[in-house]
């Protein structure tokens, strides 16, 4: 590409940045301009519980180091939100006015909260989602404000997913009693089958913490909660954590193909000539499943967002092995799962460790793991590489992952492979 190139990024997290490190890869001097609605240097959104718990520093939360941008030569409007596309004259308009021309758009918008409705919830005092750096800032000044009275916030939390689960463990130590209410009928259900679930709330309840399900609320009040059961609830901190939602809303206004999440092909390019899409807003394949999903996982948005850079750039390159992946710890328990529930499952159980795996056709589609166990990312590879497990000792694969259980020609591959 020429070094006129002028490269826009919609989007500042990790989708954004493999959309510039993809470029670069390629295009050593086309402009890149990146811009984002929060005024923050990218950093790792997963991080946010850890901030608020004090785990960790805002420095720490770096996605990329500090001069990530001078060092790629990217230019930022960080701050500014982009409010509308016009794809035949290949200009932007942001929120101030500013309109601005590109030759190639990477569309790495991420996703937002979605809150149901609930009456009284425009008004609510100290309501906050929990997906950006501001929610978990909110949150401490409320903490905060609470201990300048002598006393601990009670906080209740919407959703018991995955965002409510992790705000629960960042307020855990710094809250005078925390209530988890989910309409579901258990824990993390997007996550989990029955099975984890209900190993995952046992965990709950094990720690003290509220936990209401088939239960929602009804309406805020001044600080309380009316839940759909009739009980009221007092709070100094409600976290709205139900869920997200692809942000689609520019691509569709714009007139791009859009489901449940941007439609792209395996380059990323989207229905657009010269408009790629990467990340939490688009959908793409779960090989795991073969079926076309919104999969808003980290790691997935960076190739991503790679695989659009390096094609915005002139390259050749498709994105062909996604698949859901979650790591998580909640108050000492730690939890990993990857790719579908699909096939049979097996159940191996250890004093330290829960796993639960689903075969069907010699292929593992996905396990779930609940405590202890070191090389985990074995099941993940053989998931991403299909693996027949007809050719491996299955039954000690299962119980401890190592390349022992493969046969001569399969550990010869394993350790021949670059790292």
């Amino acid at each position: 590409m020429s070094k006129h190139t002028k490269y826009l990024i919609i989007g500042n997290s990790a989708a954004g940045i493999g959309g510039v490190q993809g470029i670069r890869s390629v295009d050593p001097l086309g402009q890149i301009l990146l811009i984002s609605d929060e005024p923050y240097h990218t950093y790792s959104r997963p991080l946010i519980s850890y901030w608020l718990e004090g785990r960790v520093r805002p420095d720490q939360m770096l996605y990329r180091s500090s001069n990530f941008y001078d060092e790629y030569g990217v230019q930022t409007k960080l701050g500014n939100k982009v409010t509308e596309l016009d794809v035949n004259n290949k200009e932007v308009t942001l929120d101030n006015g500013e309109v601005i021309s590109f030759d190639k758009l990477l569309l790495a918008t991420g996703s937002h909260p979605f809150v149901p409705p609930i009456n009284g919830k425009d008004n609510a005092l100290d309501a906050i989602t929990f997906t950006k750096m501001d929610d978990a800032r909110a949150a401490f000044e409320v903490v905060e404000k609470c201990e300048q009275e002598g006393r601990l916030p009670r906080v209740v939390i919407l959703g018991a997913g995955l965002i409510g689960i992790k705000a629960a463990e960042a307020l855990y130590n710094q809250s005078e009693s925390i209530t988890i209410l989910d309409l579901a009928d258990r824990v993390m259900p997007s996550v989990f089958n029955e099975n984890a679930s209900n190993v995952m709330k046992e965990h709950i309840l094990s720690k003290g913490i509220n936990l209401m399900l088939e239960t929602s609320i009804e309406e805020i009040l001044d600080h309380q909660v009316l839940l759909t059961n009739g009980d009221v609830l007092d709070y100094d901190l409600l976290v709205l954590a139900v869920g997200t939602r692809p942000a689609t809303e520019l691509a569709l206004e714009a007139g791009l193909e859009v489901e449940r999440g941007i439609l792209t092909d395996k380059k990323q390019q989207t229905s657009v000539k010269d408009i790629y899409a990467a990340g939490d807003c688009t959908m793409s394949e779960d090989i795991s499943s073969e079926t076309i999903k919104n999969m808003a996982i980290l790691p997935n948005a960076f190739l991503q967002g790679e695989t659009a850079g390096i094609n915005m750039a002139g390259g050749d390159e498709i994105c062909n092995q996604l698949f859901p992946v979650n790591s998580m710890g909640f108050l000492g328990l730690y939890l990993l799962t990857a790719g579908s529930y699909l096939g049979d499952p097996t159940i191996v159980e250890t004093p330290e460790c829960y796993k639960e795996f689903f075969i069907s056709d010699n292929k593992l589609n996905g396990y779930i793991i609940i405590g202890t166990c070191d090389r985990g990312g074995i099941y993940t590879d053989l998931i991403r590489n299909k693996t027949d497990l007809s050719k491996l000792d299955l039954d000690s694969l299962l119980f401890e992952p190592g390349i022992g259980p493969f046969n001569k020609e399969a550990r010869y591959q394993k350790l021949s492979q670059p790292h």
